[in-house]
């Protein structure tokens, strides 16, 4: 039986000192089936939901095969979108903290092309990115692919149904016979077998969806059957009688993302939607200010239903019920992860009751369903995010790092540790989440205080549409 230490994989000092220093001790049930085959360079095809630590269990086995000496491109980790992009490129990073001279680079889109095209040339070990942008770089001749050893398809299915099967296909055609190759998928339809069969070799296919599906503690699951025109009574009857610290709206099209962000805002619930019509800046801030406690309330269309990486969220509630089975389970997936408590909720309509029907059929469970009447709801109830978001403008490129800001805040600002949230450090600009209660004292410092001797533009972030 496989043991569900770290230690007792065959991993470098290295790679074991950053697993450790990382927390990581115990291996989730993804990572004990899945990584000893990576280790031994099988293909492998994984199917398993958000949540499950399959990104640490690809990233360990890309590292162990890798060769530092070597700056030529040896492993590609393609995903459907940026987010989800960035958050395995970050994991990757961190899990390779303790090796020497590794090189990520991410290729995606809404960033500029000359900047990655020279960081591929001064030499890089992983490249992580979106399909049209791999492609991209492919087609001009700034990506090469001789050397790659591993290739991982992150979340296949959504790649598959973002239209991207043409693009998957171009791009494995480019790489070496004589690799390894990873398939991972929270659903494995005929199309992503088809796929499997064109571009892996007698894979080892793990499944572990159904259990993470079905151990996961969400506490409540509950379906609200009301009229259509009470489906927005419906939602603040839920946030005013559960009052989530956090929560994530699903809509099931852009004009509703906006419209149900809208009508929350105006009833003291601060929210902010992301859906395919913003630009990327705009979906990049929408994501830091929900990461970092500023803005409590994501609604999101399907775009955001995987790969982001949001711990200890409270509440979900479908606005509208999605069109398959499948895509309800992964909303909900987003709340009760790691052995924490959930609540998943879904306003229905009568037209949509076959939809809960299918859902039903798919749980192989009965649904549950409650009246508004039965909720007891709080008219002076508000919600507000703990933290609020600075911007600064000065970054990478100016010789910013995290704990500048922080000492710049802790020292002369006179804010406590316990006052600082999260701090991202961008190229040209930085962000960095304040305790509300502290806005103003740190707000007057950076207006008249410098960070690293030199001073420093600052405004606060607020909530996009």
């Amino acid at each position: 039986m496989t043991s569900s230490l770290f230690s007792s994989l065959p991993l470098n000092p290295a790679q074991l000192d950053a697993l450790s220093g990382l927390g990581y001790a115990h291996m989730t049930p993804v990572q004990a089936q899945s990584i000893p085959p990576i280790l031994q360079r099988q293909d492998v095809i994984i199917q398993a939901k958000t949540g499950s630590g399959k990104t640490a269990a690809f990233a360990i086995g890309l590292l162990h095969h890798l060769n530092p000496r070597f700056f030529g491109v040896q492993a590609v980790v393609m995903c459907p979108t940026r987010e989800l992009a960035e958050q395995v490129g970050q994991a990757i990073r961190q899990l390779a903290s303790r090796m020497s001279n590794v090189k990520v680079v991410m290729l995606c889109g809404g960033k500029p092309f000359g900047a990655q095209r020279d960081s591929l040339q001064h030499g890089a070990h992983i490249v992580v990115g979106t399909p049209g942008r791999i492609q991209d770089h492919l087609q001009r001749g700034t990506l090469e692919l001789k050397g790659v050893t591993s290739f991982v398809l992150d979340e296949a299915d959504r790649m598959l149904d973002m239209g991207f099967a043409d693009v998957m296909a171009e791009i494995t055609a480019k790489l070496p016979a004589n690799r390894q190759t990873l398939l991972l998928s929270a659903t494995f339809p005929d199309d992503i077998k088809k796929i499997s069969r064109s571009i892996q070799k007698n894979p080892i296919q793990i499944t572990v969806d159904a259990e993470v599906a079905h151990d996961e503690v969400v506490l409540e699951q509950v379906f609200f059957e009301v009229q259509k025109h009470e489906r927005n009574v419906a939602l603040l009857a839920i946030f005013e009688h559960y009052r989530p610290a956090n929560a994530m709206v699903f809509c099931n099209t852009k004009k509703q993302c906006a419209e149900v962000a809208r009508f929350l805002r105006e009833h003291d619930i601060e929210a902010a939607a992301i859906h395919g019509d913003l630009e990327q800046r705009e979906r990049d801030q929408v994501l830091l200010q929900f990461a970092n406690n500023s803005c409590p309330v994501l609604v999101a269309s399907d775009v955001a239903a995987r790969g982001l990486d949001i711990p200890s969220l409270e509440m979900v509630v479908n606005f509208e019920l999605p069109r398959d089975a499948d895509t309800y389970v992964h909303r909900i997936g987003r709340t009760g992860r790691a052995g924490e408590s959930g609540q998943a909720f879904s306003i229905v309509t009568p037209p949509e009751a076959p939809r809960m029907r299918v859902i039903e059929d798919y749980l192989k469970a009965h649904c549950v369903c409650d009246v508004l009447a039965s909720l007891d709801r709080d008219p002076n109830y508000e919600l507000q995010g703990a933290m609020v978001t600075l911007q600064l403008d000065a970054g990478r490129k100016q010789k910013i790092r995290p704990g500048d800001i922080l000492g710049a805040l802790t020292g002369d600002a006179g804010l406590s540790g316990g006052q600082i949230g999260k701090i991202k450090i961008l190229d040209n600009g930085s962000y960095v989440a304040i305790e509300r209660s502290a806005l103003r004292q740190a707000m007057n410092y950076l207006a008249e205080g410098k960070v690293k001797g030199r001073a420093i533009k600052v405004r606060r972030m607020k909530a996009q549409r």
